[in-house]
């Protein structure tokens, strides 16, 4: 997961971190066998985003490539599953969603030391601010149906005809999901524990609404986590799959408007600011447009569902100070976000009262 304390701190490639270096002139050889098209020299460069699974630019003569790896190091069950990701971006690919094109998979931890996925670099502009700063009013609001589109767009996939029927087992999402974060928490001592969170995981138990729904969902739908085109208000890859399963649309959805309560020095969110005079749509204009676009009246329950997502984001950031704590967190950023996870809590359990 990547966060948002400006551009500069998570955009960009640095050399290769100490820690996260590889074996490059195996990795040469394998794409050589691997990547269609692919001709070296290879240079290797490190994302400075992309907490949970390093990500690295490899540039060629001709063109460049974005790998991601599992981390190295003791890994929770489950985590890190670079397979899963590769598996959606090739399903979204054949269904017309905006994805980066998977080249190869590698699940021989022999060639670099752990698994690993080759993808197209798509070039074009991330935006780390949520307000826009560097896009003109008048834009602003195609910027954000644009992104409302896209979400739209990804909940009606028919993920069983783009062979992603096995990719999660629909049905109780909710329960399932604040099982799993429940007890990544309960169970990572390192990190200890918070009252907050504790308030909110008994409440979300307690009041999971009722009536079910599937669809693939991206789990991590942020405006930091697309490349839009370099000129036109449009999504030109939805990038960070790695918490994406089938899930329920509206948890997904209610994840990326999350934005509208979401302090900014957290990740890109628009807390605070004057949606009016920025000429950007409030949550009510936006819940609206996702609405017609999926053929819905409205969404009841939407409390539960954001309580639910700071609830899960917490969780996800309690994680990083599990792995701050033992020495296996990949970002540069990630003492930084194990320190926000009291507050992320704190607007969870908020969204309760």
């Amino acid at each position: 997961m990547s966060g948002g304390n400006g551009q500069d701190e998570n955009s960009g490639t640095t050399p290769v971190r100490a820690g996260f270096a590889f074996d490059e002139a195996s990795l040469a050889r394998w794409m050589a066998d691997h990547v269609p098209g692919f001709a070296g020299p290879l240079t290797v460069e490190q994302f400075r985003g992309g907490q949970s699974n390093p990500t690295y630019k490899l540039v060629t003569p001709g063109r460049s490539y974005v790998l991601r790896r599992k981390p190295s190091g003791q890994l929770l069950k489950g985590a890190h599953a670079v397979e899963r990701e590769a598996k959606v971006l090739t399903g979204l690919e054949k269904a017309g969603f905006p994805v980066a094109h998977v080249h190869a998979l590698c699940t021989d931890d022999a060639v670099i030391g752990t698994w690993f996925y080759i993808m197209d670099m798509v070039e074009g502009r991330v935006f780390w601010d949520a307000t826009l700063p560097g896009i003109a009013a008048a834009d602003r609001p195609a910027y954000y149906d644009a992104m409302n589109a896209t979400i739209a767009a990804l909940h009606q996939v028919d993920y069983a005809a783009v062979g992603l029927a096995d990719y999660g087992r629909p049905g109780n999402y909710f329960e399932r999901q604040i099982g799993r974060w429940s007890q990544q928490y309960l169970d990572d001592a390192d990190a200890g524990r918070d009252p907050d969170m504790d308030r909110v995981i008994d409440w979300l138990r307690a009041n999971i609404p009722p009536g079910d729904e599937t669809a693939i969902v991206h789990g991590d739908f942020r405006i930091d986590n697309m490349i839009f085109h370099p000129s036109e208000p449009r999504v030109l890859a939805v990038l960070d799959w790695e918490l994406s399963t089938l899930g329920h649309p509206l948890a997904d959805f209610a994840y990326h408007a999350m934005m509208y309560h979401m302090p900014p020095h957290i990740v890109a969110g628009l807390a605070g600011a004057d949606l009016k005079a920025l000429n950007i749509p409030d949550e009510e204009s936006y819940i609206a447009a996702y609405c017609a676009r999926t053929g819905r009246v409205s969404i009841p329950n939407y409390r539960f569902y954001t309580a639910f997502n700071f609830f899960r984001m917490a969780a996800i950031f309690h994680g990083i100070k599990g792995r701050v704590i033992r020495g296996t967190a990949a970002s540069a950023q990630a003492a930084q976000r194990a320190k926000m996870f009291p507050e992320l809590a704190r607007i969870a359990w908020a969204q309760v009262g």
